[in-house]
């Protein structure tokens, strides 16, 4: 009498198991409303019913990539992994870079020796990443920008826009007889104004390593090379600052604002320095408004003269007293 056994495979479903799946399955791909079907809105991130609009899912997750293609060779070019390219690098962020901490990966300090392999392995990615004389030009100028961008405060948009016109500086040959740090003070500060984010000459001196002169005599000619489309700088652009720095309520702000508009309807901008300007517009309004500010302190924030603020706010409120009596 022979015995039978009976296996049982742990893998094996019953019927009822997978009808239960496939119900499952149908109801995410159906409306529960109306039983239309549903489609993924990836723009707004919402699965949405077809026939009647109903909004199943809401704040779903995008996990496409950041950036968008129009064809097959740029779609391929485009797939990668790992960080965004920027052009704020040399090598647009694709090389890799070594910490400086001697640490390992669970915060550990290393050793001796592992300190001093690793202090190796530091010099000979730098000696790597620059293969020739230009990416080198390149690596020192795109520092320099970045240094004089954070001293500034000026936001990364700008810190790309001064990488990109440096870069066509480069490409077009426009350095040679010029320093890297006249090129790279020029560029930042043609992309400062392109911006809308302005900096005065003033305050590009002071954390470049050029002078004036040659500051301003590139920055005309990187400017007349590469046709750049730059607006002549708006002296509200530099109100929000400045009073912010000397810590002015917002009403003082919008009453500078409408001190220079009373400005530009009776012609008294042009010609004459914007951030004079604006700094004499500042002064006046924290006077009418009753905050206490002195002519030094906006003299300070503003790297102008007192002179130039006491002459330009009397002239701002003689044309707001003008316009508003005619």
């Amino acid at each position: 009498m022979s015995d039978t056994t009976t296996r049982t495979i742990p893998n094996e479903r019953t019927d009822e198991e997978v009808t239960d799946e496939t119900s499952e399955t149908e109801s995410t791909t159906t409306c529960p409303e109306c039983g239309g079907n549903l489609v993924n809105d990836t723009e707004h991130g919402e699965t949405v019913c077809e026939d009647c609009g109903l909004v199943v899912e809401e704040d779903e997750i995008d996990r496409g990539p950041e950036w968008r293609a129009f064809d097959a060779s740029e779609r391929d070019e485009k797939s990668r992994v790992g960080a965004p390219t920027t052009n704020m690098m040399h090598d647009k962020g694709l090389s890799t870079n070594i910490g400086w901490q001697d640490k390992d990966a669970y915060g550990n300090s290393l050793s001796s020796s592992q300190r001093e392999k690793m202090q190796r392995l530091r010099t000979w990615n730098e000696r790597f990443r620059t293969r020739d004389s230009k990416e080198r030009n390149l690596k020192q100028a795109l520092g320099e920008i970045d240094r004089m961008a954070s001293a500034l405060g000026l936001p990364k948009n700008v810190r790309e826009t001064a990488s990109v016109i440096y870069r066509r500086a480069l490409d077009e040959d426009l350095l040679p007889g010029r320093s890297i740090e006249g090129v790279a003070t020029a560029a930042l500060y043609a992309a400062a104004r392109q911006a809308n984010t302005p900096r005065s000459i003033d305050e590009m001196i002071t954390v470049s390593r050029v002078g004036e002169m040659e500051m301003t005599r590139t920055y005309r000619y990187i400017v007349r090379e590469l046709n750049l489309e730059i607006q002549p700088a708006d002296p509200e652009s530099y109100v929000p600052r400045f009073a912010s720095d000397l810590d002015l309520s917002d009403e003082t702000e919008r009453r500078a604002r409408e001190l220079l508009d009373s400005a530009r309807e009776t012609g008294l901008l042009s010609g004459k320095s914007p951030v004079g300007l604006a700094a004499a517009a500042v002064y006046a309004a924290s006077l009418l408004t009753n905050e206490k500010v002195t002519q030094s302190e906006v003299s300070e924030v503003a790297s102008i003269s007192e002179v130039t603020i006491r002459n330009r706010y009397k002239e701002l409120l003689e044309a707001e007293h003008d316009l508003t009596a005619a």
